[in-house]
């Protein structure tokens, strides 16, 4: 039972970016993983290929993903965004790739009415567009919406990850991005992001602010470094034997799905305990239904196994403890975009952040919290999680909008 909670803590890190309190529970979950990996590598060559790994790929992430948004009445169109083999000027192909192989980002855009505002939703690390499939429905009767797989992620392409810097792994991702949206000539759209897709998100519009009308970010990632945070218990942690090894786990870019990889047949059952336990914790009683849970589960298990590419950014974004190498803190003074944020009751992102990044930025800025919420507020509380995106986007979809008061429920920060 004790190995089980340790593997439960390692998937809820490749969801949530390594949250503090799992800090200590993930490295006896990484090491022991990599210790039975290593143990039973020769005499796993010896079973069946059956039982030696449940197989994955595009394929079958494309597959799980129509099987997941079959629970959504919306109709939908489903496409592979070409991008190119890497941004015009660049010296590199999606970064150093040995491929010349066109990439592509994995898109699903919802039927909506003709004039709608375009939303556009950006995941998370460890997650794909396909958990916001309790939003869509509710969302595509307001917005044109569109859900993407970030490049390395989910159902878009897996270039071999071979970035050596911070800057450069930003640019994998907003370069990416970039390219994505001239395939689909957008301009003056909403820009959603949930924690590292918040991150993304917000470093987009720094570069590119003139296509993004209102940027919306969502338990976001990346405010603060180590050091903005004044944390302690980074360096007393660090100083015990479970401190230096998840740190050297962390900076050798051991990634929480790599012990997914290598449980090989029993991955799948150990991502249905995390799904079936973890999300509706917070909810209003809207828990996950059975069908629901089975499929989210099949998803996030093949979208966690597929071919390491994108999830191999997080070393050189954030140090250990989720802290932001380059903040955007920092940054806050040059925003150009209006912003909401939007942050569950219970989210372990510390909303204090977005408060004192408020206090630099020179364009509008809200906070709002949702009740009955963590970090994945849109699946723990999806009717307060539209509440709050709505509100957010009121001066696109009401004359009267400065006179519309925050929805009953949903606290200002």
């Amino acid at each position: 039972m004790r190995n089980l909670r340790w593997s439960s803590s390692a998937v809820k890190m490749a969801e949530e970016i390594n949250s503090p309190a799992s800090a200590s529970t993930t490295a006896a979950a990484a090491a022991t993983t990599a210790t039975t990996t290593s143990r039973s590598r020769s005499s796993r060559s010896l079973w069946p290929s059956v039982l030696r790994w449940i197989p994955t790929s595009t394929d079958h992430i494309i597959a799980a993903e129509k099987r997941l948004l079959s629970l959504v009445k919306t109709p939908y169109v489903q496409e592979k965004v070409d991008i190119g083999t890497g941004p015009p000027g660049s010296k590199v192909r999606w970064f150093r790739s040995a491929s010349n192989e066109p990439r592509f980002i994995n898109t699903v855009t919802f039927d909506s009415n003709e004039g709608s505002p375009t939303l556009v939703m950006v995941h998370g690390y460890g997650a794909s567009q396909g958990f916001f499939f309790r939003n869509f429905d509710a969302l595509a009767k307001h917005f044109r919406v569109i859900a993407i797989d970030q490049l390395g992620w989910g159902g878009s392409s897996r270039p071999d990850f071979t970035c050596k810097s911070t800057e450069e792994t930003e640019a994998w991702f907003i370069d990416s991005f970039e390219e994505w949206r001239k395939a689909k000539n957008l301009s003056d759209f909403i820009l959603l992001g949930h924690s590292f897709g918040g991150y993304v998100a917000a470093k987009y519009a720094l570069k590119h602010p003139e296509h993004v009308q209102h940027l919306i970010l969502v338990g976001p990632a990346g405010f603060t470094s180590e050091t903005d945070s004044k944390s302690e218990w980074i360096t007393r942690f660090r100083a015990t034997w479970k401190g230096a090894v998840i740190n050297h786990l962390w900076e050798s870019n051991f990634t929480p799905q790599r012990i997914i990889r290598g449980l090989g047949p029993w991955g799948p059952d150990l991502v249905r305990r995390y799904t079936s336990n973890r999300f509706g914790v917070y909810s209003t009683g809207d828990i996950l239904n059975d069908e629901e849970a089975r499929l989210l589960t099949d998803y996030v298990y093949h979208t966690l196994a597929a071919k390491a590419s994108g999830e191999l950014c997080l070393k050189y974004i954030f140090s250990f403890g989720a802290f932001a190498r380059m903040p955007l803190l920092q940054s806050a003074s040059d925003w150009k975009v209006p912003t909401s944020f939007i942050y569950g009751f219970q989210d372990w992102m510390n909303y204090q952040g977005a408060q004192e990044a408020r206090k630099h930025m020179k364009v509008p800025c809200e906070i709002t919290r949702v009740p009955q919420a963590g970090h994945f507020v849109f699946i723990d509380n999806p009717t307060g999680f539209h509440s709050a995106v709505l509100h957010a986007c009121r001066r696109f979809l009401s004359p009267d909008h400065d006179s519309q008061p925050l929805p009953d429920g949903l606290t200002s920060a």
